[in-house]
């Protein structure tokens, strides 16, 4: 005779085999469009592959060791870790403060979260051809310098070695500090408002209260914000180089994702495109260990 605990066991069982055939399609989806891709691109660079419909033959690691010498792989390298050193410093910090503001509910909230909101519905080659008519020589920028008596200052904004990357991130920036000012104030928004109010009671101001209280509360989300700006500033930036810069001038804002890109539909050298894609995709899995630790939640 089967006791309770035996019935209560083969039962759990079954219903485990039950739910199992729930996340198959899952499993199957994520090895087939994540790991597949992954493993074709470490394979891929192993390969010297001069177009997509051309012969490939298997090098080994002759792509990485061309890699060494490579000058421009050396600046797109340069070029990212400058991107990630400029953007994440300044638009981390900003979003959180807009993300705190916006939580307070103050007069005009819902009107300023549309405004904030506005950048992330502007399609990419949309936000491009809107920023190619700002920094063009003759465009808003350069026009209202002369229209104040400062034509001195008016440079070609993007076709400049000095002011080329510098503008890609001011678009960058401009792109994502409301998007992420959104949800910060979202997850702020959650925080019973009795803590804040206890705080302006023992008489803390807005600064102490957004850095002393609202973001040890929100530390761990903070630092889930700052792995996918970090993943969007690596991967996702490519788009708007090809579109504002190309690169150029010379390679003065050429990163690596878009190196990737250039180097295999541009020059055809795939298996090499793929060499410069896997130290990328190093580089992106040590930043968000090294996020994942700084933001850790503090015993």
């Amino acid at each position: 005779m089967i006791d309770t605990s035996s019935r209560h066991s083969l039962g759990v069982r079954r219903e485990n085999t039950k739910l199992s055939f729930l996340w198959l399609p899952a499993v199957f989806w994520y090895t087939f469009f994540t790991v597949g891709p992954l493993l074709a691109m470490f394979y891929i660079s192993l390969l010297e592959w001069p177009g997509l419909i051309a012969e490939n033959s298997f090098v080994g690691l002759s792509n990485f060791e061309k890699l060494a010498s490579d000058d421009v792989f050396w600046q797109a390298f340069r070029n990212s870790l400058i991107q990630i050193a400029v953007v994440l410093p300044i638009l981390l910090p900003t979003s959180f403060m807009l993300g705190y503001y916006l939580s307070q509910k103050p007069p005009g909230h819902r009107l300023l979260r549309v405004i904030l909101f506005t950048p992330a519905l502007i399609s990419l080659s949309a936000k491009s051809t809107m920023f190619l008519a700002i920094f063009a020589p003759l465009g808003l920028i350069n026009s209202s310098l002369e229209l104040v008596g400062l034509g001195a200052l008016s440079t070609p904004w993007l076709a400049s070695s000095s002011t080329a990357f510098g503008t890609v991130m001011a678009v960058e920036l401009w792109g994502g500090i409301g998007f992420t000012a959104i949800l910060f104030a979202a997850r702020l928004s959650g925080v019973t408002p009795d803590v804040f109010e206890a705080a302006a009671l023992d008489g803390a101001g807005h600064w102490k209260r957004i850095w002393a209280i609202a973001f040890p509360i929100c530390r761990e989300y903070v630092g889930v914000i700052a792995m996918l700006q970090f993943i969007w500033v690596m991967f996702g930036s490519a788009g708007l180089i090809l579109l504002l810069t190309r690169g150029g001038p010379g390679n003065y804002s050429t990163n690596l994702s878009f190196l990737v890109y250039d180097t295999a539909f541009s020059q055809q050298q795939i298996g090499y495109s793929q060499a410069i894609a896997v130290v990328l995709f190093a580089i992106v899995l040590a930043g968000i260990a090294l996020i994942r630790f700084s933001f850790r939640a503090k015993e």
